[in-house]
């Protein structure tokens, strides 16, 4: 049986080893059991799966993750609360198949078992760099959900034509499909941030949209795009082609028009724009 952390707990634990959350390590602990567990059912895990999450803190949606998953590892830089991470999981989820990896999140490129599932509530501040990097280290990742800004959240699941449309959209759009799986309240974090928070699911595609070295071409092609999203891709795309002129011949080899702008591409046109170079 888990016995899963409430607003009390979360301020006791806290207080007793000092810890107060800081905005340069973007935390704000989740609070709320009820919320938790509505976390960890839209993460839609069968129960078989080795759970990567990110940035445990005290522990609130570790707890959660173990009453449902095979297997958690939780990656996390703050050493007092990394400490005292693991006694929480021995007093409240006994018996559970629980890893700490003390690191930071964005310097991790292996992990004690491949991760199935990732999900976390990401440190606001790094939540977009450290979903792709884990996404770019570890094929073995199938699912996953994320709690992130409500703005960020919006940006990751957004589609072509929409103004939040960017880079992150076709970054995460060439690992997975992904759609928003609820609003979270500001109430239920510990401290109440000044921003709505938001859920993201995403499911890795079955058929990888190609190798390495294309997708590194291909986020290049995005980063230009969107660098100056207001200049036609014939103009956006110049530098990185070379010129206007060798942009534009790449753009009609890739069947896009040197007209358009980035945010009216999907993902499938920046790859064939990549492999035209």
């Amino acid at each position: 049986m888990v016995e899963l952390l409430g607003a009390v707990d979360i301020r006791e634990l806290a207080s007793r080893l000092d810890v107060t959350p800081t905005k340069k390590l973007g935390q704000n602990f989740v609070t709320d059991p009820n919320t938790i567990r509505r976390i960890v059912a839209a993460a839609k895990l069968t129960g078989t799966e080795t759970v990567v999450e990110i940035g445990p803190g005290l522990g609130s949606l570790t707890l959660g993750l173990l009453e449902v998953a095979k297997k958690v590892i939780a990656v996390e830089i703050d050493p007092k609360m990394a400490a005292e991470l693991e006694a929480t999981i021995s007093k409240r989820a006994p018996g559970t198949d629980f890893t700490l990896v003390r690191n930071d999140a964005l310097k991790v490129t292996e992990l004690p078992a491949a991760p199935d599932a990732l999900v976390a509530n990401l440190p606001y501040n790094i939540s977009v760099p450290v979903l792709l990097h884990f996404l770019e280290q570890f094929d073995s990742l199938q699912t996953g959900l994320v709690l992130v800004q409500a703005e960020v959240a919006h940006r990751l699941a957004a589609t072509p034509g929409s103004k939040i449309y960017g880079i992150p959209s076709v970054k995460l759009a060439w690992y997975a499909d992904s759609a928003l799986a609820g609003n979270v309240g500001r109430n239920i974090f510990w401290p109440v941030p000044n921003v709505d928070s938001a859920l993201v699911y995403f499911s890795k595609r079955k058929t990888p949209l190609g190798d390495e070295a294309l997708r590194l071409v291909t986020f290049e092609v995005a980063d230009a795009a969107f660098g100056q999203r207001r200049k036609t891709l014939r103009q956006a795309l110049a530098a990185w082609a070379g010129s206007p002129a060798e942009a534009e011949r790449i753009l009609i080899a890739a069947g896009v028009s040197p007209q358009a702008r980035g945010e009216e591409l999907d993902v499938h046109q920046f790859v064939a724009i990549a492999k035209a170079k």
